[in-house]
């Protein structure tokens, strides 16, 4: 009982920590942080967060942290990618709910491509680290994963990046005042506006 309450009191301490050194780190600090949040414990809008603080800090910057976040999100994605393609389909059925595999396959079965580039647009609770596992449990080409996985990130936080330098200030108080909803909502809404673009690349290269 006693340690438990030790962990209890520790675990922020250690988050607060771990926190200021990726934001200290700036840009690098993309890297570890798209380790963790591409593994099969994310943690759900960080990379969102630290690229519009970061942006918001240094406007002249923004498409560098931008730039950082697609890599560190990328390498981070490629590395549980592997993982996953060497435990085959039996690790991805260990790992995830049946539910959550049906719609993964169902993804997969119609889009491909264009599903990978997608759903590393959206927002939380797309199931992003069940896509990577997926793609490379089910041996998916690793370059069409790598583009896709890449202009679905680099849409993302370019967008987000611009908005920061832009309306940063109003951006942050608004996060804080509401929390994840409101910034899972603003890339809901990037999202969907990309919707139409990635369609047409899409139907184009299936012509």
């Amino acid at each position: 009982m006693f340690t438990h309450h030790i962990l209890v009191f520790a675990a922020p301490t250690v988050a607060r920590i771990v926190r200021r050194w990726i934001f200290h780190l700036g840009g690098l600090g993309f890297i570890p942080l798209g380790l963790l949040d591409s593994s099969v414990i994310p943690l759900p809008g960080s990379m969102d967060v630290l690229t519009i603080v970061l942006s918001a800090r240094k406007r002249e910057l923004w498409f560098y942290y931008a730039f950082m976040a697609t890599i560190g999100s990328v390498i981070g994605g490629f590395v549980t990618y592997r993982l996953a393609r060497k435990g085959g389909k039996e690790t991805l059925e260990r790992k995830f709910p049946a539910r959550t595999l049906a719609k993964v396959y169902k993804i997969f079965a119609r889009w491909s491509f264009g599903g990978i580039a997608f759903v590393a647009l959206l927002p939380p609770p797309a199931p992003m680290v069940a896509i990577v596992f997926a793609a490379g449990a089910m041996q998916y080409s690793v370059k069409k994963f790598l583009v896709a996985l890449t202009l679905g990130r680099l849409v993302r936080y370019s967008l987000l990046a611009f908005l920061a330098a832009r309306y940063g200030r109003q951006m942050l108080t608004v996060i804080s005042k509401h929390g994840h909803p409101v910034l899972f909502a603003v890339i809901g809404l990037i999202a969907a506006a990309m919707v139409a673009l990635l369609f047409v690349v899409v139907t184009k290269r299936r012509k």
